[in-house]
């Protein structure tokens, strides 16, 4: 377990927790792990080198280290294509298809088994699909790595103790002023059972249920609680379901001590404020069946809770406080329904489209001046999600994407009428006064330019786990001529066949051509051969040279053509790299990793990033999107159209990046301060918020961050 939680901490904060081995001269064992880490593309900081080079026997510290660093960029696996000197000798298609043919009638296949449903069965010939030589045959083939200046060098710090760094790690999401991602979430209520603290900082509803989760299993009250819905997230964790309320929980049986806890917490809610019932109807039928595990009517001694599920089973009347909204806008009073959402800021920002779609130019300043009075009120993130979605109502997107937390994709048309301009403005104008209100004070602010275009992080949502992975709609330049990008794959139980394939785009976002199982190479990009079966892991490649493309974007997906979808598979992973188009090597070198992410997303289409040719090099554009498609045999060629559609939508939105907030925080300079650097990856030195602790500026206590 030590092992794990060693590992787990160093990919997720790049820093290595120390160790308590026996003293003694390790100075070689440090330098062994210093070559070793650079081959993966990582460098040991002097303290850490120091650290090593003091113990007698270091090297099941040192193997802890380089085995957590090469899971982060993927190199744990073997990754072996199809063709055995990729991206060399790439065949023509047909050509390559008729030499399956004429292998597979040399060997006799009965000729049944060639044909289906009048076609070539290319799954029926021993030659496709199928790697004819091993991982050793593969390294053979391959020269030595030739480094390049632009190998991406990641620097691995030295951090406390491991009870040290691990509570940290728990402090930090605890502390998250977005909601976490789904593997963050989970690493979080790991952590909060084993630790069994109860942070100071928990600005998340869904983070505190996720603590009263653990402390409900030893017994303990639940802290934070001042909603009935709090006590419902609560129930939802605390059942291995869903702590957001998105999707609907199957309740476990409680032990009749939760039970208490759960309707004294109700209890003291309600009897604060009966008003607060007006939430239980949203949620009736969660309500409804959390009732049947609690048996309220056997606790008489909490009337209040039982009043819960009164309103639930429609046995006592509450008006709730959406439902006095819905009755102004039905009545076309709008400054009476911005009144009334004036009591829950969050919801009238949620509302703040609506009312000044439906509201004339009269109403405008009633709905600024609502706006003025609640926004101290509403969190940074929500108040930034706003602004970036004032930002693009100026007219009808060319399609309106969504995504839910699996990042499951769907299109609809934009059929809102344009907001007023003038509306926008003088909203804006509000949002953002009260962000510069927020930030702490700089003398001087200074942003690394590789971040300028990153989305700062309003949702764990829009993004996954990985390594060098940034929020959807971030742009990130790559180094290198030559682009390569990849999938892995190993099966769980049966035969799996993912398909990595590549749209080609003009600049008007028009298909000019694609490179798959189908089309092995075009307009200068190339594809590494297909792989039918991923029993002991399959790996395939695209390779698009810049300078021999025409081509202006390019958009990888990886297709489930049949077997396990990308949530059942044993693992399942995309990344990018760059490359010099004369640097050799094997065709997956994890120095030029730029980035790596798993793939489990909810659907069977997945496009995770759009790459962009300009005149100096190639630009990757983060989508973090996956399509329902069809539970087998999806094809480039059948939801190309859809792609196009999807990554349009993505490409031409205006998202709120760190450009935009460092123009905020310019706003707030002062002599007396200390100054700010903002970077993707944490230097040496104080003074340092990397682009993953953006949002924490904007709330309270953000300054701390400049300590």
């Amino acid at each position: 377990m030590t092992y794990l939680v060693l590992t787990t901490v160093i990919r997720r904060t790049l820093r290595v927790p120390t160790s308590a081995g026996a003293a003694g001269d390790g100075r070689a064992a440090a330098r062994q792990l210093d070559a070793v880490l650079l081959k993966v593309g990582f460098k040991a900081s002097k303290e850490l080198l120091e650290h090593v080079a003091g113990f007698a026997q270091p090297t099941a510290y040192t193997k802890s280290i380089v085995d957590a660093v090469r899971g982060l960029v993927g190199d744990d696996v073997k990754h072996n294509p199809y063709f055995l000197t990729f991206p060399h000798d790439v065949p023509d298609t047909a050509e390559f298809w008729t030499d399956c043919l004429r292998d597979a009638l040399a060997r006799q296949v009965p000729a049944e088994e060639l044909r289906v449903n009048g076609f070539f069965n290319l799954l029926a010939m021993p030659e496709y699909g199928r790697r004819r030589h091993t991982y050793e045959e593969l390294l053979a083939a391959h020269d030595e790595l030739v480094p390049s200046i632009k190998n991406r060098l990641t620097v691995l710090h030295l951090g406390g103790t491991l009870e040290e760094e691990t509570r940290r790690l728990y402090l930090d999401l605890a502390a998250s002023p977005t909601v976490l991602g789904e593997a963050d979430l989970a690493l979080f209520v790991e952590l909060a059972e084993r630790i069994g603290e109860v942070p100071e900082d928990i600005p998340l509803r869904e983070n505190r249920a996720v603590v009263n989760a653990a402390r409900l299993n030893g017994g303990l009250a639940p802290v934070g609680v001042d909603t009935v819905t709090d006590v419902l997230r609560l129930a939802c964790q605390a059942s291995g379901g869903d702590v957001t309320l998105l999707e609907a929980t199957r309740f476990r049986s409680f032990r009749r001590s939760e039970r208490r806890v759960l309707l004294a917490a109700l209890d003291e809610v309600v009897a604060g404020n009966a008003g607060k019932l007006g939430d239980v109807p949203q949620r009736r039928e969660a309500w409804k069946r959390l009732g049947e595990r609690l048996h309220p009517h056997e606790y008489g001694q909490w009337p209040h809770a039982q009043d819960v599920f009164a309103v639930a089973r429609g046995e006592k009347a509450t008006r709730s406080f959406a439902g006095r909204t819905e009755t102004a806008f039905r009545a076309g009073d709008v400054r009476k329904a911005a009144e009334i959402l004036t009591a829950a800021p969050g919801m009238l920002f949620r509302q703040l489209d609506r009312l000044l779609r439906n509201g004339s130019a009269d109403d405008v300043p009633v709905i600024v001046a609502a706006v003025r009075q609640v926004v101290p009120e509403v969190s940074g993130r929500v108040v930034c999600s706003v602004l970036e979605h004032l930002e693009n109502r100026g007219k009808p997107d060319v399609a309106r994407v969504f995504a839910n937390r699996s990042r499951r994709a769907w299109i609809a048309a934009d059929t809102r009428p344009p907001l007023d301009a003038h509306a926008v403005a003088a909203i804006t104008s509000v949002l953002e006064d009260d962000l510069v209100r927020r930030l702490p004070a700089v003398s001087g602010l200074t942003v690394e330019p590789a971040a300028l275009d990153v989305v700062v992080p309003l949702s764990g949502n829009a993004s996954e786990d990985g390594f060098g992975v940034q929020p959807r709609g971030s742009r990130v330049p790559l180094d290198g001529e030559l682009l390569r990008f990849f999938t892995y794959w190993r099966q769980t139980a049966m035969p799996t066949d993912y398909d990595l394939s590549a749209v080609l785009l003009n600049e008007k976002l028009e298909h000019v051509g694609q490179v798959s199982w189908t089309n092995l190479s075009d307009d200068g990009a190339y594809y590494s051969g297909d792989l039918t079966n991923a029993a002991e892991g399959a790996t395939e490649f695209i390779d698009v040279p810049r300078h021999t493309v025409r081509t202006k974007y390019v958009v990888p997906q990886v297709n489930l053509f049949s077997g396990e979808p990308f949530t059942k598979v044993a693992e399942s992973m995309f990344g990018f790299m760059g490359r010099d188009l004369d640097q050799l090597g094997k065709p997956y070198e994890p120095s030029t990793v730029q980035a790596r992410m798993p793939l489990n997303g909810y659907g069977n289409i997945a496009v995770p990033v759009i790459f962009e040719r300009t005149e100096t090099g190639w630009t990757g554009t983060w989508l973090h999107l996956y399509l329902r498609g069809t539970p087998w045999s999806n094809q480039l060629e059948a939801n190309r159209d859809m792609v196009r559609l999807v990554t349009s939508g993505v490409l031409r939105r205006r998202y709120f990046t760190v450009a935009r907030l460092a123009e905020l925080i310019r706003r707030k300079t002062t002599v007396d301060a200390p100054a700010l650097h903002i970077a993707l990856s944490r230097p040496e030195g104080r003074h340092v918020v990397t682009v993953d602790q953006l949002a924490k500026l904007l709330e309270p206590g953000g300054s701390a961050l400049l300590a």
